[in-house]
């Protein structure tokens, strides 16, 4: 109990970056970082962080307009250098495009934010679009993370990749089935990429926030309850870079982790279906 408690303060007072963290980063990576699915939520907040802390950034999203405004206002306010590139990553001509037009560039850090949700009935989805959303969350995700790890390796430098995995990702969630096997999947590549690239200096991190008020509730359906904010859960992953494995960020993911970490994964299963059912009863 105490350990949560700890951690939940710790949390709290994790809201923004500090020098210390900041030079490591660059000491260790360099200056220049890629975000996907930085037009909104979680790839948004940990685009404006990096960018307040003096990163050079190339960001990723779907809606040209915010893109480019986004990057307008990081240069304004922080003088660095930003290259938005926009395109739709489920589709494999926009990841082809996003990494020529990077090939040019020494990125140490690659922070794979972009991904969406769906929920209810799996059997009442459209299946469009569940594939679509295992094509961006696992496709795509390995394709970018393929890509810039090799890069990293054959120049014989240090990076980090980010995965955003969820708090789903621990066991099968009725009412977000494919959703939960998507993140299932990004945490464990994650954890297994730890190991294979740790040896040469490229480290993964899984970041596996819990509910998070985003656009992502109303994309997938979902009416969810308490939430953390994009900015409390976007400090933490970026304070974990380097140091972990996987980090739960924000005091409300620690709250419902730690809750659920002695329980058997069977009863975990029925527990994180109520919790859906709770945010998807409105479908019914």
């Amino acid at each position: 109990m105490w350990l949560l408690i700890l951690s939940i303060l710790k949390s709290l007072s994790e809201m923004k970056l500090k020098q210390n963290t900041v030079n490591r980063l660059k000491g260790r990576y360099g200056n220049w970082a890629l975000v996907t699915g930085a037009t909104s939520g979680i790839g948004k907040a940990i685009a404006i962080a990096l960018g307040e802390a003096g990163f050079n950034l190339v960001i990723s999203g779907r809606r040209e307009a915010l893109l480019n405004e986004l990057g307008t206002q990081l240069f304004d306010k922080h003088q660095v250098e930003v290259v938005p590139i926009a395109g739709d990553l489920s589709k494999e001509e926009a990841v082809t495009s996003l990494l020529q037009e990077t090939a040019h560039l020494t990125i140490g850090i690659v922070v794979l934010s972009a991904g969406f949700g769906t929920s209810g009935n799996l059997l009442q989805a459209p299946l469009a679009d569940e594939l679509n959303m295992v094509d961006l969350n696992c496709r795509t995700l390995l394709h970018i993370s393929h890509h810039f790890a090799q890069q990293m390796k054959s120049q014989q430098r240090k990076g980090a990749i980010v995965l955003l995995s969820s708090i789903v990702a621990f066991q099968g969630v009725p009412n977000a089935a494919n959703y939960a096997a998507t993140k299932a999947y990004v945490q464990t590549l994650g954890e297994g990429l730890y190991h294979e690239l740790k040896p040469s200096g490229i480290d993964i991190l899984c970041a596996a926030p819990g509910p998070v008020n985003t656009g992502f509730a109303s994309r997938a359906d979902m009416q969810m309850g308490a939430a953390l904010t994009p900015e409390a859960v976007a400090i933490p992953i970026i304070n974990a870079i380097g140091k972990k494995t996987t980090v739960l960020p924000g005091w409300l993911t620690k709250l419902l982790a730690y809750s659920l970490m002695t329980a058997p994964r069977w009863a975990k299963v029925r527990i994180m279906g109520m919790v859906m059912g709770g945010f998807t009863k409105h479908q019914r």
